[in-house]
Parts: C-alpha cells; sequence; structure tokens
C-alpha cells in the first residue's frame, strides 16, 4: 500500500510537469511579446544610434586602361582622411515610452564633435593640381539612423560655417548619414584644419562609435542608471550612481586594425568591429527572474508531496491522490501568479502576493483534510521558507550553485532522519 502511495506521487509529480511547461511557454511568449513592444517603439522614434566619423573624402583623377574599348580611360576614385584627433562630449538623457503594459527605454543626446585634419605623409596633394579636385572635398559624417537627427547639422570647417546635408556622397565606407562640401585646399598646403560638429541625436537601445581619429576620446554623461558597456573597448574611467552615469574612453589608431587613409570599402568589416559604446536598455528581469523560478517548480511540488506523505503515514491520515492532485495544481498556478502580478508591479512584491496565496491556499485546504490545524500549519510554513529559499536563488548569481547544492544538502538530510520514523517494511503494523 506505501509502495503504491509512494509511485502514485511520483506520477502525479511528472504529470504536474505538463502545466509547468505549458506556463513556462507562455512565459517565453510573453517575453517576446515585450521585445516585440520596445522593438516598435524604436522603429517609431529612432534605433540604435552609430556615429562613424567624420571622414574627409577627396577625389581624384586617375588613368587606367579599359579592356573593351582598348583605351586609356581618365576615372574618378575617392579617398578617405580619417581625423588627426577626434574628441567627442556628450550627454544622454534617457526616458520612458509605454506601449500598453510595457516600457520602452529611448533617450535624446546632444554631443559635440571636435577635432583637427592633417594631410597623412602617405597621402600627397599639390595646390593646383587639376587631377585633386580639392574644392569638391566632401565632410561626410555616418550615422546609422538618420531619423534620430532632431535638430540642424551644423559644422564649422576652419573658419567657415556650414550645414550637413542629408545622404553620404562618395563615400563607400559609410551606409547613411550626412555630409557637406568643403575646401582641402588649406592640407594641401601643410595646414592643420580644425573642425567642430553640433549633433542632437535621439535613439533607442545603445550609442556606439567607432574610433577613426588617431586619438579619439570620448566622453559621455547621463541619467541612465543602469548602463552596459559593450564593444570593442570599455571605458578608461567611469562611474554609475543612482543618478547615472559619467564615462569617458580614449583610444589610438594603434588599437584598431585600419589606417588613417582608406579606399574603396575594404576596411568596412574592420570599422565595424572596432565600434564601442553604451547600452541604454531598460533591464527587463521579471522574465528572466521568472523563468529561473520555473526551474525549482519540481523542487517544491515534489517537496511538499514528501511532507504530506509524511503527515500522512505519522499521523495516520489518509490523503487522496486527487487531493495529492489539487495541491500540485495549486503550486503550479503560483508561477502563472508570479507571471501576470510581476507584469504590473515588481518582481519582489509580485513574488510575495503569489506566495501569500498559494500558501494561505494549500495551508486552508490541507487543514480540512487533515483535520489537524497545527498539522496544516506547519506545512505552511514549510511551503512558506521553501519559497523563501527559492527566492534568495533566484537573487543571487556568483553563490547560486553553493547556496543551492548547501540547501539541497540540508534538505535531504532531514527527509532521511525523518524517514527512520517509517516502517517501510510493514512488520510493525503486522
Amino acid at each position: 500500500m506505501m509502495a503504491a502511495k509512494v509511485v502514485t506521487i511520483g506520477f502525479l509529480t511528472l504529470l504536474l510537469m505538463i502545466p509547468m511547461m505549458l506556463i513556462e511557454s507562455l512565459m517565453n511568449e510573453r517575453e517576446r511579446t515585450a521585445g516585440n513592444a520596445v522593438e516598435e517603439v524604436g522603429q517609431k522614434w529612432s534605433g540604435a544610434q552609430t556615429v562613424l566619423g567624420p571622414m574627409l573624402t577627396i577625389p581624384y583623377y586617375t588613368t587606367q586602361h579599359s579592356e573593351k574599348s582598348g583605351r586609356t580611360e581618365r576615372v574618378v576614385e575617392m579617398v578617405n582622411i580619417l581625423p588627426d584627433s577626434l574628441d567627442i562630449i556628450g550627454d544622454v538623457r534617457t526616458e520612458e515610452l509605454r506601449r500598453g503594459i510595457y516600457e520602452s527605454v529611448v533617450y535624446r543626446s546632444t554631443m559635440e564633435l571636435r577635432g583637427t585634419f592633417v594631410l597623412p605623409p602617405e597621402v600627397t596633394l599639390r595646390p593646383g593640381d587639376p587631377d585633386f579636385p580639392l574644392e569638391d572635398a566632401m565632410l561626410n559624417l555616418g550615422l546609422s539612423d538618420l531619423r534620430g537627427i532632431s535638430e540642424p547639422v551644423a559644422v564649422e570647417w576652419g573658419s567657415t560655417q556650414k550645414t550637413l546635408d542629408p545622404g553620404i556622397r562618395h563615400n563607400e565606407l559609410l551606409n547613411s548619414g550626412v555630409s557637406c562640401l568643403v575646401n582641402a585646399q588649406p592640407l594641401a598646403e601643410g595646414r592643420t584644419v580644425s573642425f567642430r560638429i553640433r549633433l542632437a541625436l535621439k535613439g533607442s537601445g545603445s550609442l556606439y562609435f567607432a574610433p577613426v581619429g588617431k586619438t579619439t576620446t570620448i566622453a559621455l554623461r547621463s541619467n541612465c542608471r543602469t548602463p552596459s558597456f559593450t564593444g570593442a573597448f570599455l571605458p578608461a574611467n567611469r562611474q554609475v550612481t543612482d543618478s547615472g552615469f559619467v564615462c569617458d574612453w580614449k583610444v589610438m589608431h594603434l588599437n584598431r586594425n585600419y589606417p588613417q587613409v582608406l579606399t574603396g570599402s575594404d576596411r568596412q568589416e574592420a570599422i565595424d568591429e572596432s565600434v564601442f559604446g553604451v547600452d541604454v536598455l531598460q533591464p527587463v528581469k521579471r522574465y528572466q527572474q521568472s523563468m529561473r523560478s520555473v526551474k525549482y517548480a519540481i523542487l517544491i511540488i515534489l517537496l511538499t508531496f514528501v511532507v504530506c506523505f509524511f503527515v500522512e503515514v505519522l499521523q495516520r491520515r489518509h490523503i487522496h491522490p486527487l487531493q495529492y492532485l489539487l495541491v500540485g495544481l495549486a503550486l503550479s498556478l503560483f508561477y502563472s501568479l508570479l507571471l501576470s502580478i510581476s507584469e504590473h508591479t515588481s518582481f519582489g512584491l509580485a513574488y510575495l502576493i503569489a506566495a501569500v496565496m498559494t500558501v494561505s491556499l494549500i495551508t486552508c485546504y490541507m487543514a480540512g483534510v487533515l483535520k489537524l490545524r497545527r498539522t496544516a500549519m506547519a506545512i505552511g510554513g514549510l511551503l512558506a521558507g521553501l519559497y523563501v529559499y527559492v527566492y534568495v536563488l533566484i537573487g543571487m548569481e556568483s553563490y547560486a550553485l553553493l547556496a543551492g547544492s548547501v540547501g539541497l544538502f540540508v534538505i535531504l538530510a532531514v527527509i532521511m532522519y525523518v524517514s527512520q520514523k517509517i516502517d517501510w517494511s510493514g512488520r510493525d503494523a503486522a
């Protein structure tokens, strides 16, 4: 009889994994829905931004032999010169937009890009050379999403004031951005040309930069309290507080895999691999935490059944398999409550509410089944302790495995101790 009950409990435990799998699937679906809502807001506001440049694109004429016509033709090629120095100072202000019950973090940024251009030794420019129309040089600034530009982009090129226009011209390294005509004649005369660009840029998700300067320094300030610094380079200095973060980078041309002078698009992959920056996504941990809690469902269900079985044997009370199943369904419903409540409040409060509801329901039910109020209260207390233990494990990262292993060892020791009081052979009853 006792063996049959043990087998029945094991079967019910496995059977209850079916609703748990359905709940886990529901959690995945809700997480995808939240991700789609955030992505939709980003598409309407502006997506992740990557600032690449500025680059100075200078056209030049060269001759090449045409196999088709058999004649030598004069063609236009482009050479891209990267800045000798690039200093970016930015202020990033985040704000929350809602799509239904979901929140999406977007940002508004104001940046100033300063730097200088000098003529690299490998480029020879001669004033007045007809093969180098320096007055047709283009200053290109790559931006990944032009919808984020919220104000006209003004640039100071030496002593000249200009406004950048949409579109990249004569540059195969940049996919989208803004540009304007500049005079590169001072470079041919051996002079250094300074520039300053004022940029107001909206975006969502992340803000990245490419270290195109021979020396690139970037300083950012933001009210985002949960930044994630990613990319090819981490900040040299950073400070994250409850009011936001301050960080700065310094990258030299020796730290990247492309030179100061570029032609064609053969180095585009190397440039893409060198980008770095910060993610300003709102950390939506409730779904990950809910998923982690589901991993412990079989532990809570099985241990609750074990406690009920010990009470049934030691207190000489009968608990029907259907009553075990109802208790198991109540334990499974906890995770559905946790998921639904956590979408409207913090995960900790949602966990507390769902745990109190589940423990209260099972305690009252067992009090009616066993007709033993103290025993039912003890079962409720043990179940509450299990929920507290799992909540602690969910909140831990580095020591979760250690705490879990020690906790399971203690639980197994208690089960082994209590099981000594049970006559498994049935000889005492005989």
